[in-house]
């Protein structure tokens, strides 16, 4: 565990480092699918800064929505504030921030969706990366299990030994982008998409036992109700798709 790398006297966030790694890897991702269908492999510049700006609005919307009693005393500073970033305040966001590209672009299509799904589940798993190093709290419950662990330095520390639920979020969903990866020309496009909402929401329904987190109706956190809508617009996407011949283009 790193929550801090400090090179004289600069002190980097490890969380910080790993997500500006997912931005990147994402892109590049992004930019080689560009490159095989013939579009402009620099959109993958313009598809990053979209879902970055996007991300970054929607998690902090997302954040002042949640703990409007605790920030509502001083709403402008922690609009701009760095901390208390919402995950999925930044899915919605990023996405939003591409779709719009995309309109503009004249390229809203099924094969866009699918060169960004394999792109933001390979983000995401990157990103996890950065919650493990600094231990900033989205660990799990209490386990014995051999591979448990304990966050005394995290910036939300615990002594008591706990499920590591980043590793199992950054190994699923490198599984996940590594066979969306591999599946990108096996279908037609839009299968690759429906396939990564019912993989992603699945991932997260599961991990979510296991985790701290509050439910809010009949038993689930808010992150598994998003992740059964997830679930069901993916097979929904996929039912929609399956007459399609794998060489359309949309």
């Amino acid at each position: 565990m790193q929550p801090e790398i400090h090179i004289g006297s600069l002190d980097l966030q490890t969380f910080g480092i790993c997500f500006a790694l997912g931005f990147l890897a994402a892109g590049a991702v992004v930019g080689r699918r560009l490159r095989e269908l013939g579009k402009p492999a620099d959109w993958s510049y313009e598809i990053v800064f979209a879902a970055l700006i996007g991300g970054l609005v929607g998690a902090r919307l997302n954040y002042i929505v949640e703990n409007w009693d605790e920030v509502s005393g001083d709403l402008f500073g922690n609009v701009f504030s760095g901390t208390g970033l919402v995950w999925f305040g930044g899915a919605i966001g990023g996405a939003l921030g591409v779709i719009l590209w995309a309109r503009w672009r004249g390229w809203l299509t099924a094969q866009m969706l699918d060169a960004t799904s394999i792109a933001l589940a390979l983000g995401y798993a990157i990103g996890r990366i950065g919650c493990q190093l600094s231990g900033d709290g989205d660990y799990g419950t209490a386990s014995d299990l051999p591979w448990a662990m304990a966050y005394p330095e995290g910036t939300v520390p615990t002594t008591e030994e706990v499920h590591p639920t980043p590793v199992y979020e950054t190994v699923a969903m490198g599984t996940v982008a590594f066979v969306l990866w591999h599946l990108r020309d096996r279908f037609a496009p839009g299968v690759v998409f429906g396939l990564y909402l019912v993989l992603a929401g699945t991932e997260r329904l599961l991990v979510e036992i296991i985790r701290r987190n509050d439910s809010v109706v009949a038993g689930l956190t808010l992150a598994q109700l998003v992740s059964l809508a997830m679930m069901a617009l993916g097979a929904a996407v996929l039912w929609s798709r399956r007459n399609v011949p794998r060489t359309a283009t949309a």
